[in-house]
């Protein structure tokens, strides 16, 4: 079994081979590649990603290249993980957007809509090279927003599923506060990349106990915590939401934050730079501690549930992925792409059914949809008035001045990656 890895380079790739080598027993990896253009990273990540390997006494290949249709030949899944125009894209989106009172983030609002329009054509002139090589094979897309690249991949015609780390992580912590093993938790997740909720904790499986009432009675203070919202507005809720909400459920708060304390992005840069000096050191052959804070908690676990499942080696039967709508939400079209729990084995991922949901959460879902649906248009097709019908229909922006002025601040920030600007 051959596995590439696109965006190979990365600081967080050690994590993902970390649990490639763990878990050889779920996903029996012959051969991993790493491909990234980036070749001074990629030769202190690939070095300390085969120390890794070699740790773990699980055999396998592990190989580094600058060629991307090299490394995809012959794959039997191809894992993105890109950040086009790095960390100081990411610096930009963070900031710019909070000069006009919005919300400054790498996966939402006016920011997650620039990293989705540098992103879009790079990952479907992957997709369209990694098919032409191998059509057989599948695409799992870590890359953000996930939800509208993922959209992209799909309607396309690409063999592609989506993965967030979000759900994973509120699995293991539900276990932890529960004493359970995580595997017994099934988490009745809705709504779509970065907006969901958690509306049922059940134990062992679909028809098993709903622990969320539990759960909130006894751990809701740590909770609450953990998302940074006030335990009654969580009680009124009366469900979970992801910690992405803050962003809805506290904006105005949020960005007087944002604008008083460095961005993410300058934290994670100079983490990124620690982390390098790190990997250099030969002597180095287990993922560092430092690792922990760079952000993806988990995500080797979950991508290699998914990717076993989808080869057909192993892995859970149900997981929370990203996935085709096709009537599972009623009220999105059938091409929208809903992040919920689904079936997944060697024929792809079905979502399960999800019970009538209430309007609060039918409502955000609808407005952020529609917003992706005219982001992967101006994505695709480029010009400055899908860009401000995008940001216009975005309920974090909303307003006529706010959409026209962070349009030209969009444009103004990545014309060097907007072919038509």
């Amino acid at each position: 079994m051959k596995l590439a890895v696109v965006g190979g380079g990365s600081t967080y790739t050690p994590e993902l081979v970390d649990g490639f080598a763990r878990l050889r027993d779920v996903l029996p990896v012959e051969e991993l590649v790493l491909v990234d253009p980036a070749a001074d990273r990629l030769d202190l990540v690939g070095g300390l990603a085969r120390r890794i390997f070699a740790r773990q006494d699980r055999g396998g290949r592990l190989t580094t290249t600058a060629d991307l249709d090299a490394a995809v030949d012959g794959a039997d899944a191809v894992l993105l993980q890109l950040r086009v125009g790095g960390q100081a894209a990411r610096e930009q989106d963070e900031t710019w957007p909070l000069d006009c009172g919005c919300v400054g983030q790498e996966t939402t609002g006016a920011g997650g809509l620039a990293k989705a329009l540098r992103t879009v054509p790079v990952v479907l002139d992957i997709a369209e090279r990694v098919r032409r090589a191998n059509p057989d094979a599948w695409i799992v897309d870590f890359t953000n927003p996930v939800g509208i690249v993922t959209r992209a991949l799909l309607q396309a015609g690409h063999k592609a599923v989506g993965l967030c780390n979000v759900a994973i992580g509120f699995q293991r912590r539900f276990a932890a506060s529960l004493g359970v093993d995580p595997a017994q938790i099934f988490l009745n997740h809705v709504g779509l990349n970065h907006l969901t909720w958690e509306n049922g904790v059940r134990l062992g499986g679909p028809d098993g106990e709903d622990l969320l009432p539990r759960l909130l009675a006894e751990s809701g203070d740590e909770i609450a915590d953990n998302l940074r919202l006030p335990r009654p507005a969580l009680d009124r809720l009366g469900v979970i939401p992801s910690y992405y909400l803050r962003y809805y459920y506290a904006h105005d708060e949020v960005v007087r934050e944002l604008a008083t304390k460095p961005s993410r992005a300058a934290e994670v840069a100079a983490m990124e730079a620690e982390l390098l000096k790190l990997y250099a050191d030969p002597a180095l052959d287990e993922k560092p501690a430092l690792l922990a804070k760079r952000g993806g908690a988990f995500y080797s676990e979950a991508a290699v549930d998914l990717t076993a499942s989808l080869i057909g080696t192993g892995g859970s039967p149900y997981q929370v992925v990203n996935v085709r709508n096709d009537g599972t939400l009623p009220f999105l079209p059938d091409d929208a792409v809903i992040e919920v729990q689904a079936r997944v084995d060697a024929r792809g991922a079905a979502p399960l059914p999800v019970p009538e949901l209430d309007p609060l959460q039918r409502g955000l879902i609808a407005g952020v949809s529609a917003y992706e649906e005219l982001a992967l248009e101006a994505a695709l097709r480029g010009g400055r008035d899908r860009v401000f019908k995008a940001l216009l229909a975005h309920p974090l922006i909303g307003q006529y001045e706010y959409a026209e002025t962070l349009t030209d601040r969009l444009i103004a920030h990545n014309r060097e990656h907007l072919a038509w600007a």
